[in-house]
């Protein structure tokens, strides 16, 4: 049996087209607007590889997340003292949103977990094993999980309001001053000077 004509074969070349593929059709279509049979036109392959790859559209849509969100580059910025983490956290932070290829497709991600239940159960669960995980284990003290997941409701907070909805002055503000408005707060969540145990007291 020959190839069909104009289909690329397997190959790791082909499984990065087939995601570069999804992630625009996210980009641009949404979570509910994306299907296996529309990347794999794009992409110029069979459906069948696209499943091959990747399982099914919910494995589609983790690999582009993961492709879409510079997680490494978030996690870089825990290492070292923590004199200086929110700092150093929350201009890492604006940097990535403010590229041009990076903000635009971590805003499609955040666009598709609040309009799709099933984006947003896949996007808390690789925050968790991918983000918020190794950053916790990176940090000193009590309740390291929570005190990560604080921080990151913090800037997810900045980025839905800055670059998704472009609420001003939010959205008109440098982005080294938002950083450096941040900046406490994220150190006060990391570090562990927030009491969560007078939080959780009964009043």
């Amino acid at each position: 049996m020959t190839e069909e004509r104009g289909r690329r074969p397997g190959t790791p070349q082909t499984k990065s087209l087939i995601l570069q593929a999804a992630i625009a059709s996210f980009l641009t279509q949404g979570y509910g607007g994306t299907t296996i049979r529309g990347v794999a036109r794009e992409a110029g392959v069979d459906p069948a590889l696209v499943m091959h790859f990747f399982g099914n559209k919910d494995g589609l849509f983790e690999a582009a997340i993961k492709g879409s969100m510079p997680v490494a580059l978030m996690v870089e910025a825990v290492e070292g003292g923590e004199e200086h983490l929110g700092e150093r956290l929350s201009r890492r932070y604006l940097e990535i949103w403010e590229d041009p290829v990076h903000g635009q497709r971590m805003a499609a991600v955040l666009h598709a977990a609040a309009a799709t239940p099933a984006a947003a159960d896949l996007l808390k669960e690789l925050m968790r094993r991918e983000l918020l995980g190794p950053i916790a284990r990176r940090l000193s003290g009590d309740h390291a999980e929570t005190r990560a997941l604080l921080a990151a409701s913090q800037l997810l907070g900045v980025a839905l309001l800055r670059y998704v909805l472009k609420v001003d002055p939010l959205a008109s503000m440098p982005a080294h001053l938002v950083a450096a408005v941040v900046a406490p707060n994220l150190q006060r969540y990391l570090t562990g000077t927030l009491s969560l145990a007078e939080i959780a007291a009964p009043r």
